[in-house]
């Protein structure tokens, strides 16, 4: 087929639904998300109800949870904050349940449930998660988001029994306008 036959915003289009195929071939899509985090930073806590569990090791919040590390911000109405006491106060672990909602800047991820594993630098979400950042959304069973590199891996698994899934990924991605560049335009290439 003549190249020069098909309309320039077509061939872009085309281009895009290819590489969407490919991504989701795996069920699986890969984007960068939260990355350049410190999770060093100290972990600032509020809820309706904290009680401390020292036998073992974990704090329970409960009620209108918020927990912020460095422009990270953790809501949701329950979470078990694990820790180790030698010597010192170290978090290690925070699961959280009910309505997880994590954010940062425009990056914005929603679960049933997220892990957030301080020693690895890692956040898995699952049940009915969401990536967004600006327009893109990425939706799914289970994320994990990986600190370090800023990497948030979406797949279908981890989809909750309750949960209506196919354990397929869905997205959507913005296209940029570009300045006097719309489709009549484009129908006009040669």
């Amino acid at each position: 087929m003549n190249r020069s036959l098909i309309p320039t915003a077509a061939r872009s289009a085309i281009a895009g639904f290819a590489l969407t195929l490919v991504a989701f071939g795996g069920m699986q899509l890969n984007a960068q998300a939260f990355s350049r985090h410190d999770s060093n930073a100290p972990v600032q806590f509020d809820a309706d109800d904290i009680s401390v569990e020292d036998r073992q090791n974990r704090v329970v919040l409960i009620g209108g949870v918020n927990v912020t590390q460095a422009g990270l911000r953790v809501r949701s109405q329950r979470m078990l904050v694990d820790y180790s006491d030698q010597g010192d106060l170290s978090i290690s672990r925070i699961t959280a349940t009910g309505g997880v909602n994590v954010t940062r800047g425009n990056e914005t991820a929603r679960g049933d449930v997220a892990v957030y594993d301080l020693e690895r630098r890692l956040i898995t979400m699952a049940g009915n998660v969401e990536l967004r950042r600006n327009g893109d959304t990425l939706s799914g069973g289970r994320l994990t988001i990986d600190l370090t590199s800023g990497r948030a891996s979406v797949d279908g698994k981890g989809a909750s029994s309750g949960e209506n899934s196919s354990g397929r990924v869905t997205g959507t991605f913005t296209v940029s306008q570009k300045a006097g560049g719309g489709a009549a335009d484009s129908d006009q290439e040669q």
